[in-house]
């Protein structure tokens, strides 16, 4: 059975303030998403789940959606505040999202085949789906109360900015290449010597660069929706009458790793992971892009008919 691709693309109508203006990076105009689509297809992937708002559900499939048909089978999902577990309810006044944990929750009815979960706006690399392609294409659900994910592991280098701070999910790794933990750190800036974290009121943490990093490309098994449906209540009674709290998936697989429910091989990547964390950023995303392009990566119009 091929893995699916779950892209998780709610926000993207808000970030970019209609999905018309969603950024060209490539010689043809290509957006970041056209480079993971073009990258899952050719990595094995069989199928694309978007998770999308319904408010857009019209303006995506003809304007994103409609490029990759014949490519790939296409389905979408939707995010909704309101898809909550009974007896909870939208606290009054609640504008923001659940969070991405509450994303992937929505292709629970959608999805039931091995999955990779990634973020719509983020270059990932050639390399890094075809590690989570050959991972997911072997996987095998739960064994033993244990589910068996992934995670693809970028070097802290490559994933730095050079107009700013970033957070980012530093990793620790076991000898057998197993996620131990993720420790959050939100505001790593680039140095001559590697990186360092300079959050307010704590004290600086220096940083190789060589770290293994989190950017949110997960592999997961369809127990994973199970898992999800069991945990949402207790979360909500915990944070559901917030305002801005959020349900992280690095959150829901951390404490699963540390129950011993889950174990995450990390998937070891030397790709570049690109992003446009600020707006200075986009240049050197489209020379980046360029470069792989005059490399011969990629074409010069992935979608050419």
């Amino acid at each position: 059975m091929k893995p699916t691709l779950v892209v998780l693309a709610a926000g993207m109508g808000s970030r970019y303030g209609g999905l018309k203006q969603v950024d060209p990076v490539g010689p043809s105009g290509e957006a970041i998403l056209d480079y993971s689509v073009f990258d899952a297809h050719r990595a094995g992937f069989g199928k694309i789940v978007f998770i999308i708002r319904k408010d857009i559900e019209e303006a995506f499939r003809t304007q994103i959606g409609a490029k990759y048909e014949g490519l790939m089978d296409i389905e979408y999902a939707f995010q909704d505040m309101n898809d909550l577990p009974a007896p909870f309810t939208v606290p009054e006044g609640r504008s923001k999202p659940w969070g991405t944990a509450h994303a992937i929750r929505s292709a629970r009815d959608v999805v039931k085949e091995p999955f990779a979960a990634i973020n719509a706006d983020d270059f990932y690399g050639r390399d890094a789906f075809a590690r989570m392609a050959e991972f997911l294409s072997n996987a095998s659900d739960c064994e033993d109360g244990t589910c068996k994910f992934s995670m693809v592991g970028y070097r802290l280098d490559l994933t730095l900015s050079e107009n700013g701070s970033v957070a980012r999910g530093i990793c620790e790794v076991d000898a057998d290449g197993k996620l131990k933990s993720v420790t959050e750190m939100t505001k790593i800036v680039k140095t001559s010597s590697g990186a360092e974290n300079r959050e307010e009121g704590r004290d600086v943490v220096a940083l190789t660069g060589k770290e293994r990093v989190s950017m949110n490309l997960w592999g997961f098994t369809p127990s994973l929706f199970t898992a999800l449906e069991n945990r949402f209540p207790e979360w909500l009674k915990v944070n559901g009458g917030e305002m801005k709290s959020e349900w992280y998936i690095p959150f829901v697989v951390d404490e699963m790793i540390h129950e011993g429910k889950a174990s995450v091989n990390v998937l070891p990547t030397d790709s570049a992971w690109f992003g446009v964390t600020y707006r200075e950023d986009k240049p050197m995303v489209v020379a980046a892009i360029k470069a792989l392009v005059d490399a011969g990566e990629y074409p010069v119009n992935l979608f050419a008919k």
